[in-house]
């Protein structure tokens, strides 16, 4: 499976995104997708994951701002980002793996390279 992360750029506060992650290759239906990210001197962290039957899981930090959806006909899945905050910037990236609702990086098999996301105050 190949994915690439698109729609990072710089913010201002308050701000939303949506960012498109598009898989190519294998069955993309089967895989439960993932979106995590990394601040400068940070370690990567766990965002959201949706599985195969669309159940959802969220970071505490993003609930109620961030919501992950897939469609298995494009074969994309999607982050929307809204009330950014100036902690949201990162490189965001999104994953394909077969465990249902993990936050582990772990448990994700393929990764994209990730997109910029920078949001000032």
């Amino acid at each position: 499976v190949l994915l690439e992360e698109s729609g990072g750029g710089l913010v201002q506060a308050g701000a939303s995104l949506r960012l498109p992650c598009a898989a190519s290759g294998r069955t993309f239906s089967s895989f439960a997708m993932g979106w995590f990210r990394q601040g400068p001197g940070k370690e990567r962290e766990f965002v959201a994951s949706i599985n195969w039957v669309r159940e959802t899981n969220y970071a505490d930090s993003v609930k109620g701002r961030f919501a992950i959806s897939r469609d298995n006909v494009y074969n994309t899945v999607y982050l929307q980002m809204n009330s950014l905050k100036p902690e949201d910037t990162a490189v965001y990236f999104c994953a394909a793996g077969t465990y249902s609702d993990s936050s582990n990086a772990l448990d994700y098999t393929y990764w994209g390279r990730g997109t910029q996301v920078t949001v000032s105050s």
